[in-house]
């Protein structure tokens, strides 16, 4: 039924131009004689090897980073198990208890991703060690608003309710600099490298 209304729907013409490219290709050329599903594992290798960072990408973003011309930095850093989007200025909460006190200043170390409007610095996991410097300070350690834990079993008289707070962290990002300019030997080289769009 759908098919004869599409078929009603599309004209000849239309049908002959799309099917033409079609025709002026050898039926060989068409079909490879590769086993299906032969590479479905991801290769980071063949990945760095599509997209290549070539050097006037490197340089434009070194001119930017030198001039500071680049604008407002982003970063998503993992923190106590989970990934935070931040830029300078954010206050960000992290649950659970965390040992550091109010007051104290911190150099966030595990930057996944950073950039700007222009480019982004993609690690695979994670950015090179001293690449990105993001500076925080905790603002504030208290509990959470009260949560209920209600549990019931049908016909069994059994109800529980249970009212409970976990610890909160408040940090403040106070900066997100890029400390040094970008190697081209990075680009492909080492395991821990990233990669630029």
């Amino acid at each position: 039924m759908f098919l004869k209304q599409l078929a009603g729907l599309l004209k000849p013409s239309t049908i002959t131009t799309l099917i033409e490219p079609l025709k002026s290709v050898p039926l060989t050329a068409r079909w490879t004689n590769m086993p299906a599903f032969t590479n479905l594992r991801w290769n980071s290798t063949s990945a760095a090897a599509a997209i290549p960072a070539d050097k006037s990408t490197i340089d434009t973003v070194n001119k930017q980073v030198e001039t500071g011309s680049e604008g407002r930095l982003f970063a998503v850093v993992q923190l106590c198990g989970k990934q935070f989007k931040i830029t300078s200025g954010d206050i960000i909460v992290v649950e659970g208890y965390w040992p550091p006190e109010n007051g104290d200043k911190l150099r966030l170390d595990k930057v996944l991703l950073a950039g700007s409007k222009d480019f982004s610095l993609i690690g695979r996991p994670l950015l090179t060690p001293g690449l990105v410097d993001v500076q925080a300070t905790i603002i504030e350690k208290t509990l959470s608003h009260t949560r209920t834990h209600f549990r019931k079993k049908r016909r069994k008289q059994y109800t529980r309710i249970n009212f409970y707070r976990t610890q909160q962290t408040m940090i403040r990002i106070n900066s997100i600099d890029i400390t040094r300019k970008l190697s081209e030997s990075s680009a492909g080289e080492e395991a821990n490298e990233e990669r630029f769009f």
